[in-house]
């Protein structure tokens, strides 16, 4: 076995796209700081009946786990850092009003989530706990939308759906939990000849629904097309009225509507959201509210949030970091030290020259050198090697 070889989805981060990441991580943390969200930083490891409540069918196949030595218990390794920061707000801050937490950690998967998604995502995320209000996912989405605009990643479009629809509809289709899930698979796959098979012995206008809502994504514009083909029915229609209440104090936001868009649908209440890059088909960036995830923890809470995958956003950034470095000469004069320091100080980097390696400082990133001319060390490009 080559020992230099690493497990799939599994890759080293190279020091350019390491500073990329180092960069947007520094810049989306203080974003989120000045919006008032606090940030926290969970273990890697719990143990599993803490890190899959309330979210078990979406994550529990997702979850690395093992034999904990001290206790004998079952470990996880976090594939998702929400269900975390859910248990901080809810058993340890404890507060009364509202709580905006954040956070930024790698997690692990046990598979990738598509051909180019590494197993091993650094996670950042904003999550609002205590209000239930539109007002909470009104902040989320916008702040999603200064996330992308800061991390330079132009978003072509966030989706809306809400999983209301979608819940109300099986629970009135009198389906049980199996039939539920087979359905929300096929859903997701947009497999319509499965789902068809799966609706036979539904009644209309549930039958007629469910068949619709593969169907029911388009531009915010078509919301009201999409309404008049589901059933007049309180949930429904009530889940709908949100998203429209959305589209109305999010314009300018390039919104779309996906009804039978239902990522983490045992995981989330009510709207959810995707964003997308023009040129990826994965999204880059997924969120929505999640109200009774707290319950498990000793008090349920209104929640809303998004997360991102820093690896995934450097990669799409549209012009790397190149790396502009200062070669010194290894010489001990203090007019010399003193230029380097004050290099540094002002945000340059400044590599000194080891003795022994000439040729190798255009590989190291170094682009200029300082050379001493009538008595001053001053700035020049680094000749070619």
């Amino acid at each position: 076995m080559r020992r230099w070889l690493l497990p799939e989805a599994i890759e080293d981060v190279l020091p350019a796209q390491a500073r990329i990441i180092e960069r947007m991580r520094g810049r989306l943390l203080n974003l989120f700081h000045i919006h008032g969200y606090e940030l926290v930083a969970p273990p890697m490891l719990e143990f599993v009946e803490s890190l899959l409540v309330g979210s078990a069918h979406d994550l529990d196949l997702r979850t690395f786990k093992l034999v904990d030595q001290q206790t004998g218990r079952m470990l996880g390794v976090r594939a998702d850092t929400t269900p975390q920061v859910a248990r901080i707000d809810a058993h340890l801050l404890n507060r009364k009003g509202v709580a905006r937490l954040c956070y930024c950690g790698t997690a692990l998967h046990t598979l990738p989530g598509s051909f180019q998604n590494t197993r091993e995502p650094l996670q950042l995320g904003a999550e609002l706990y205590g209000h239930a209000g539109l007002e909470a996912d009104v902040e989320v989405l916008r702040l999603l939308a200064h996330t992308l605009e800061l991390a330079e990643v132009p978003v072509s479009r966030i989706d809306l759906g809400h999983v209301g629809v979608f819940e109300a509809l099986c629970q009135q289709a009198g389906l049980d939990a199996e039939q539920e899930q087979a359905l929300f698979a096929a859903m997701q796959a947009r497999d319509v000849p499965t789902l068809r098979e799966l609706v036979a012995d539904v009644v209309s206008p549930w039958r007629d629904a469910l068949l619709a809502l593969p169907q029911c994504y388009g531009e915010v514009s078509e919301l009201s097309a999409m309404r008049k083909r589901m059933p007049d029915h309180p949930a429904v229609q009530g889940a709908l009225d949100e998203l429209q209440q959305l589209v109305t104090a999010l314009q300018g936001l390039p919104l779309s509507i996906d009804l039978s868009d239902l990522r983490g649908y045992h995981y989330h209440t009510g709207v959810v959201f995707a964003a997308y890059c023009r040129n990826e088909p994965q999204a880059i960036a997924l969120g929505g509210r999640y109200d009774n995830m707290g319950k498990a923890y000793g008090r349920s809470r209104p929640a809303t949030g998004f997360s991102v995958d820093l690896r995934q956003l450097a990669r799409l950034v549209a012009n790397g970091v190149e790396r502009q470095a200062i070669l010194a000469p290894a010489d001990a004069d203090p007019t010399l030290q003193a230029r380097i320091e004050a290099l540094r100080a002002a945000g340059e980097a400044v590599v000194v020259a080891l003795p022994g390696h000439e040729g190798t400082w255009l590989e190291a990133g170094c682009t200029r050198q300082l050379i001493k001319r009538d008595g001053e060390w001053v700035l020049q490009p680094l000749a070619t090697e």
